[in-house]
């Protein structure tokens, strides 16, 4: 990603690869002969939907790249179930168990190793990268928590979503990015296609299916491998530092993730019997 964002504007790049894996997604559910189409009590859910999942949440992830490394960025915008537990207090009712406020502070003690310290997190020059970053993830949860997602079928889910979430970043990056196709290299369109077929194509409709059959909170531990992937490939493809500090932070912000999916045990009220076997 980080290499096609280097000779593509990013939001431009992003919207592109979004709308068209979107048409391809389109084209494969009309040739299965799955239907696409919409009730209309749906359609506001499905905006909301699109505009937080995609457009907030792909948007402010990719710009947050500009500042800072794929694996600093997959570390932070993957807390996202941290801010979920959070925000369902003041939302839902629903009090943060002891884990989750265990979680809430490993994940902010690997914040503060992965930009603190040497690199001097107020002032810096990856300031804004960090609260991108970290809007994204926050803006992902309050919308996790606070709508209701649209009940469409996962492919029909994934189709509505790239492609109404997706308008927003290109009309932004074909009105104010100077995007120049021609200066694509063969490798920056290679990143493209991976892009549209495999992060935005396949991985968003495994993403529905997830949540189709499983509950989210279940769903979301599949994301604890995105980070140690950003991590991992960064090192490899890009020539990114891993240290101490970068695994320290991804070790304790994978921690207070799982914390934060810990179930909260159920007890029976005090008038319900319970019957052993």
């Amino acid at each position: 990603m980080k290499l096609l964002l280097q000779e593509c504007p990013p939001l431009f790049a992003r919207g592109s690869a979004g709308l068209c894996a979107s048409l391809l997604m389109a084209a494969f559910a009309t040739f299965c002969g799955q239907s696409l189409s919409v009730p209309r009590d749906q359609y506001r859910r499905l905006v909301i939907a699109a505009l937080f999942n995609v457009t907030i949440w792909m948007g402010f992830s990719t710009l947050s790249m500009q500042w800072l490394s794929a694996g600093q960025g997959a570390q932070l915008v993957y807390t996202m179930p941290i801010w979920a537990v959070l925000l369902a207090w003041p939302i839902t009712g629903r009090r943060p168990s002891p884990a989750s406020l265990l979680g809430l502070g490993l994940c902010i003690a690997g914040i503060l190793i992965l930009f603190g310290a040497d690199n001097a997190l107020l002032g810096m020059n990856k300031t804004l990268g960090v609260l991108f970053a970290l809007s994204a993830a926050i803006l992902f949860a309050l919308a996790t928590v606070a709508f209701r997602p649209p009940t469409l079928l996962p492919l029909a889910n994934a189709v509505w979503q790239l492609g109404i979430g997706s308008l927003p970043m290109l009309a932004y990056g074909w009105l104010f990015e100077s995007a120049d196709l021609a200066k694509i290299t063969a490798v920056g369109w290679s990143v493209f296609i991976y892009m549209t077929l495999v992060p935005m194509g396949i991985c968003y409709i495994a993403w529905f299916y997830a949540l189709k059959k499983l509950p989210p909170t279940t769903a979301s531990i599949s994301t604890l491998l995105t980070p140690i992937v950003g991590v991992l490939a960064g090192a490899a493809m890009l020539g990114e530092h891993i240290g101490i500090n970068e695994l320290s932070a991804l070790a304790l912000t994978l921690t207070g993730v799982a914390c934060a999916l810990i179930k909260r045990r159920s007890h029976p009220p005090a008038n319900v019997p319970v019957h052993k076997p």
